[in-house]
Formats: C-alpha cells, structure tokens, sequence
C-alpha cells in the first residue's frame, strides 16, 4: 500500500452476522464498492464521510465522532447524519479494508504479521484468531486522519484492538490519551479502542506509519 494501515486484532472468528454488518457498513460508507470475497472490500470512502473537512491545498480536518454501532445504518440513516446518499458522488480516496486468518483468507499474511507477538498478546488478553487490516492507497495528510476514523467506524460495528505502529517520539503522545490498552515493542506500538483513535487523531501533528 502506498498509505498507512491499521490492524484490528480480532479475539475470535466473526460471526456470520458480524460480517453481514461489517459488510452493511463499507457499502454503506463507500462511493465505490468492489467485494473481492467475503470480507474484502476495495471500496473509496470520502473523508467527509467520516467526520472530516478535507481541504486538499491546505491539508487541515476537523473531525466529529461518527457513532456506528449495533445494526449497521440504512443508506437513509446516514443520510440524516451527514446529509448525503451513500452512493451519491465518489470522492477517489481509496481503501482496501480486508478480514483474514484461518478459513476466510490471506492466511499466510496473517500468520507473518502474527508471528512472535508474546507482548502484544499479554497485553491484549488473549492470542488474536483474525484481524482486518484496513490500508489507505493514498498517503496525504487527510488519508492517515481517515484510515484513523475508518478504523473506528469498522471497530464499532466489529469490535476488536487497533495495533498501530508508532512513529518516533508518538509514544508520549499517546500514552495518556483514553482507550489506550497500552504501548509495547519498546514504544514502536500503541494498542486501543476506537475511542483511542478518535482521541489520536484529535492531537496536533497527527500522522501513522507508512
């Protein structure tokens, strides 16, 4: 990926109907949709979409908090949101959101981006059985602030542990912020709630690893 990516650490397979609500949620987000296999979405999803101003000559946001959780919304509920139809416009700002692990695919990524994780794990609470890994195709400002929000969106529907990569000096930033599960790896990675993320991305200067 030319952008940044996050992983959701998943404690358990989902469940038919979690992937029915996490697919309902990329449709519904999504100006442009392509389902690869079940859960594997090349979708662009506009950082309006998420909360986010995108102005492009000046690459400055301001997010709000999109609350997305149980029964994933009816293209006329997040129309009352944010004042469009779903599938109304394409803004071009790509994603590839994608489930994998034992049985659904990808299996191979997910055992090398798995391995030798004993500290990750203890702080976790368990070993992860899945994850989605949601990754921008784009590597602007505004795309690190929408992976952070999309992140959160697919969190909120899922469930799950973001693992984010930190960038140097990051780990001061973030260690007091809330939904912060905690930093490991020597302070190169944070793990936390969607909370946390919609907290990151508030603070100045907010970037993830490429």
């Amino acid at each position: 990926m030319s952008g940044p990516t996050l992983v959701i650490e998943l404690a358990e397979p989902l469940s038919p109907g979690a992937l029915r609500e996490f697919r309902a949620l990329m449709v519904g987000l999504s100006s442009h949709f392509d389902e690869k296999r079940p859960g594997f979405y090349d979708v662009n999803v506009s950082a309006e979409r998420l909360g986010v101003e995108d102005r492009r000559e000046a690459d400055r946001h301001k997010p709000f908090p999109l609350v997305l959780s149980g029964n994933a919304p009816a293209d006329e509920d997040l129309k009352a949101l944010v004042g469009f139809h779903p599938q109304g416009e394409d803004w071009r700002r790509p994603f590839l959101v994608y489930l994998m692990g034992p049985g659904v695919g990808d299996e191979n990524i997910f055992e090398a981006e798995h391995a030798d994780e004993a500290e990750v794990e203890t702080v976790l609470g368990f070993r992860p059985t899945h994850a989605v890994n949601v990754s921008a195709c784009c590597n602007g400002g505004i795309d690190h602030v929408a992976t952070a929000l999309l992140t959160a969106a697919v969190m909120d529907v899922i469930g799950g542990v973001a693992k984010a990569e930190l960038l140097d000096g990051q780990a001061s930033v973030v260690a007091g912020l809330p939904g912060l599960s905690g930093i490991v790896d020597d302070d190169w990675m944070a793990l936390g709630t969607a909370e946390f993320l919609r907290a990151w991305v508030e603070q100045p200067g907010f970037r993830l690893l490429k």
